[in-house]
């Protein structure tokens, strides 16, 4: 391969060394035109002034500039062939700096240009740009000398250069007005020095034949330009003197440096004095403003005028005066300042009776023009006064909210519209205003709002009867409250829980309620007494069934007052499995309370529901048949079919409010509703407002209110801008309890330890065998692969990513469930379940094993029953339920295998100490219930609970998850400071992740 010729490489940066540039100097000549005479019309050419010229008949002068190159014979400058046009043409035989320069200067003079043949002058003279000077002064870095183009004339540039003006009186009282150059000691009269725009002038004299012209750059304002070029001082007659010094004193004063003469003493200049005009001609409820600049003597000017330097104004002055003025301003209101404007209403009460003092304090003027108003500020404390009153509807009181200050009653309404928009004050019809800023007024509006919508007050504002906790804050915000006299009641008894007697236990029930039980009926029989309902959230096993059994027989035992002694019965739902508990439990505790069951749909029972109810004090039945009959449980003809009480038992079954279940248990008609779950709160907080809704409709406006107040800072962490975000999520989590703590009763297994054997519970990792690990993994990468890409937009994909999750966990269980051609891999959590089974029946131990995949119950039923274990088998399909539950009670089996949906509640079973859960599930709380089969009252021996996880899966990311849910239903129901989320997308994410 031939290689390439070599090159100069970098040296081809450099340019070629080329012949010697020709320097080049800006020549300036006094130029002459004479005077105009009688024959106007007659040519007057510009030629170069002499200094005979200048001592005879000056005539009009210009300065006059062109481009000059030396000449090489003589070293002198001279026009030569160096025109306009050739001296800034690029690539010319010039320097390129200095040939840069020479055409901005053409730029800059362009339309001085007496003609547009090459080698014309540029007169400077009618140059009024402000750059100039600066770019003349730029020729001594360029090295461009600024040369006289006549032998006999001398040119100086002077930095120094300084005009100004005097005054003095004549003999005859006039003043004679005159202005005078100097440089380097040498005075100037007028009419030899020259203004060239306002930034730089050029001045001349006489010596001998010779003219000395100087030039410089010098601020020359257009005041102190007519007074140069005025070839005599300019006179002004006495008579005229007082309107000199009125108009045109104050510019020459701040134009230029005058200098008083003999017999005159000069007055000080005028200041700006900020002046503030208000207009109250306008409308009743408006006030106009506007800012001046007030020379006294002078006139004004309004402050957002441009300065124009033609006028009598000191801007450097307005600019300090204005500095002080805007502070003063953002001291007393709002930036930013305003030079005009108009305030209305109570801005403009707070404009006049608060800005205006302030300003008027730190200098500025006030002027008033039309009548002015009675504007008052009422400065004293809020006093506030709430009140409720009786309503023609018994589950709502109207409510009356009072506010006083300084002994005036203010509107409920403008206060509370003025409060609803954000409004900062509020004015009153006779002119006074107040702030509504007082830390009173922003709680008030707080309560309001949570008391109702504006929109959802048609007469005035109302409050719910569930509202008592929400009633304890407006008494603490008021100096008085006034609550009507059933209100006062239920807020007094529920606000003494601790120290109100519980009534007596009804004489049908045939148990011995323990005293947390007892504290428990008391609350419920509180909550019934007021026609309030609530929510009975113990954990497993305290009893919460005899609880309720209790309360109805209270209730029944109690009527609601005369004409109510045929109260219709109580319903209680629950889930299919849990009827017949109920009915035996009837049958156990209360034998005296008339029970119905309805546990079959209206087109299977044969028998209607009206039949069924006739006579009984409970009717049982099931959310499926409710769902289904709903009509038949709602209305009765075209009228609601009443209920004396609704129970909700597992109401976790409503918690979501989009389903007929819910929805259909919303429209039952009753006195009270209570909800019976030890998991209102399984995934988020929305559940706990689904279940309220019910128990406690009223507490809570709405489910979009609920998730801005609560479940957006509590649960996803959105906080308003100027709020930290821990204190206020706090302080909405204490908020949403003190709201539902009248109506939740949580009671936790603590309460009776003494009463409970001993719980232990451990995780067991099992480790995936070989081939088991290697299907896992294959499988893991391509479903996070997959899952990962659909999270950007959860809501569309939910279903699609919680399939692939679902597979997962499947797969960490047993191949076989999800590809039969992979059943003989062995499941090592089966295979370690059998080792401790059969140890555990060696030792005269009995089991319960929940799993949520039925498919995996049946592997390991057959895996068991393989072993030599005797197994007993439950889930939503079994049949016979009772007869199974029996069998293993009675000792017919070893092991009892349950599904977490069918066997998680409703169950005891005391007969088992051990507990083994195959599979985590994302709700902690069904994995407690389940645990809790075998660990409520009545257990003798201490339960062990294991939680079989293999390792290294999802199964560990959603162990991790649990706790988190876990701490979530405690910060809300157990008083502990701990939040944690629903199931995000980004939870999702760390199932998948590494």
């Amino acid at each position: 391969m031939t290689p390439p010729e070599p090159t100069d490489g970098w040296r081809s940066l450099i340019p070629p060394p080329g012949e010697a540039r020709t320097p080049l100097a800006l020549g300036v000549e006094l130029r002459r035109r004479a005077r105009a005479d009688a024959q106007q019309w007659a040519p007057r050419p510009l030629r170069t002034a002499t200094a005979r010229d200048l001592v005879k008949d000056p005539g009009e002068l210009f300065l006059g500039v062109r481009p000059l190159i030396r000449n090489a014979a003589d070293d002198a400058w001279i026009q030569g062939d160096a025109s306009w046009d050739a001296v800034r043409r690029r690539g010319s035989r010039f320097d390129a700096a200095q040939s840069r320069w020479f055409a901005d200067l053409l730029s800059i003079c362009r339309d001085s240009l007496l003609s547009g043949t090459a080698g014309d002058w540029l007169l400077l003279d009618p140059v009024s740009s402000g750059v100039l000077w600066s770019h003349l002064a730029r020729a001594r870095a360029e090295r461009i000398p600024l040369v006289a183009t006549e032998r006999s004339t001398s040119l100086r540039w002077r930095d120094d250069l300084v005009v100004r003006a005097s005054v003095e009186r004549d003999e005859g009282g006039a003043l004679l007005l005159a202005a005078e150059g100097e440089a380097d000691g040498e005075t100037f009269p007028a009419g030899t020095v020259h203004p060239v725009g306002e930034e730089g002038a050029y001045a001349h004299r006489v010596v001998g034949a010779r003219i000395e012209l100087v030039l410089g750059p010098v601020a020359v304002p257009p005041v102190l330009g007519a007074l140069l070029n005025a070839a005599e001082p300019l006179v002004v007659p006495p008579d005229e003197q007082e309107a000199f010094f009125r108009e045109a004193y104050p510019l020459l004063r701040r134009g230029t440096d005058l200098r008083a003469g003999r017999g005159v003493t000069l007055p000080a200049p005028p200041v700006p004095r900020p002046l503030l005009v208000l207009d109250h001609r306008r409308d009743d409820d408006a006030v106009a403003f506007r800012f001046w600049w007030d020379y006294a003597g002078y006139g004004r000017v309004g402050l957002d005028e441009p300065v124009s330097g033609r006028d009598m104004r000191d801007p450097e002055r307005e600019a300090l005066e204005l500095a002080e003025l805007v502070e003063a301003w953002t001291a007393v209101t709002p930036p930013p300042f305003a030079a005009e404007g108009v305030r209305r209403g109570a801005d403009a009460a707070e404009f006049v009776t608060d800005v205006v003092p302030a300003l008027e304090t730190r200098g500025v003027a006030i002027e008033h023009v039309g009548p002015r108003r009675p504007y008052a500020r009422l400065t004293g404390e809020p006093e506030i006064t709430v009140s409720t009153v009786e309503s023609t509807d018994p589950d709502w009181f109207d409510l009356g909210v009072l506010v006083r200050i300084d002994g005036r009653s203010i509107p409920f309404q403008p206060l509370f519209r003025a409060l609803s928009l954000r409004h900062g004050k509020l004015k009153l019809v006779d002119g006074s205003w107040f702030s509504l800023r007082h830390p009173a007024f922003d709680r008030l509006k707080e309560l309001l709002d949570e008391a109702a919508e504006l929109a959802e007050w048609e007469t005035g504002p109302r409050i719910a009867r569930t509202h008592l906790a929400l009633w304890e804050d407006f008494e603490d915000l008021a100096h008085e409250a006034l609550p009507a006299r059933t209100w006062r009641a239920a807020v007094a008894e529920l606000r003494a829980t601790d120290s109100v007697d519980p009534p007596p236990v009804p004489s049908v029930i045939r148990a011995e309620l323990r005293p947390y039980q007892r504290d428990g009926f008391g609350r419920l029989a509180l909550l019934w007494r007021h026609r309030l309902g609530g929510v009975l959230a113990d954990d497993m096993g305290l009893g919460k069934t005899l609880q309720i059994l209790a309360l109805i027989a209270h209730a029944r035992e109690a009527p609601a007052g005369p004409g109510h002694e045929s109260d219709p019965p109580f319903l209680v739902v629950a889930p299919t499995s849990v009827v017949a508990v109920w009915a035996r439990e009837a049958e156990r505790y209360a034998p005296g309370l008339r029970v119905a069951v309805a546990d079959r749909t209206r087109a299977r029972r044969g028998v209607p529901l009206s039949e069924l109810r006739r006579g009984a004090d409970v009717v049982l039945t099931s959310y499926a048949v409710l769902r289904i009959d709903a009509d038949e449980f709602t209305t009765e003809g075209r009228a609601p079919l009443p209920w004396s009480g609704v129970v909700l038992d597992e109401a976790q079954h409503v918690k979501n409010p989009g389903t007929r279940v819910h929805q259909a248990a919303a429209a039952l008609s009753a006195r009270a509703v209570y909800a019976v779950t030890g998991t209102p709160i399984e995934n988020g907080l929305a559940e706990l407002w689904a279940i309220l809704s019910l128990t406690s409709p009223g507490l809570f406006p709405s489910a979009r209110r609920f998730r801005e107040e609560y479940i957006q800072p509590i649960e996803q962490g959105k906080v308003p801008e100027n709020a930290e975000g821990a204190p206020y999520r706090q302080a909405r989590i204490e908020r949403l309890r003190h709201r539902v703590r009248p109506f939740v009763i949580r009671r936790t297994k603590e309460l009776v330890a003494a009463d409970l054997p001993e719980r232990q519970e451990q995780v067991l990792r099992v480790e995936l065998a070989p081939a088991h690990r290697a299907r896992y993994d294959a499988v893991l990468q391509r479903e996070r692969q997959k899952v990962l890409g659909l999270l950007p937009d959860l809501d569309r994909n939910r279903f699609i990513v919680f399939r692939s999750l679902t597979l997962l966990r499947m797969l960490s269980l047993a191949p076989g469930l999800i590809d039969p051609e992979d059943a003989p891999i062995a499941s090592r959590k089966l295979e370690t379940l059998v080792e401790r089974l059969l140890e555990l029946r060696a030792e005269g131990h009995r089991a319960l094993v929940f799993s949520q995949f039925t498919s995996f119950l049946g592997l390991a039923q057959t895996r068991l029953s393989r072993a030599g274990l005797r197994v007993a088998y439950l889930d939503g399909a079994t049949r016979d339920r009772d007869r199974v539950v029996q069998g293993f009670r009675e000792g017919d089996h070893d092991v009892f295998l349950l599904s977490l949906k069918a066997g998680g509640v409703g169950l005891t079973l005391v007969e088992a100490d051990y507990v083994f859960l195959l599979d985590p599930w994302w709700n902690p709380a069904a994995e407690s219930q389940a645990i809790d089969r075998a660990h409520r009252i009545g257990q003798d021996r201490p339960v062990f609970a294991y939680r079989m996880i293999a390792a290294d899966t999802i199964e560990e990311k959603v162990l991790a998850l649990q706790q988190r849910k876990s701490r979530l239903f405690a910060a809300v129901m157990d008083d502990e400071d701990l939040f944690a989320g629903a199931l995000t997308a980004e939870d999702i994410r760390g199932l998948l992740e590494d």
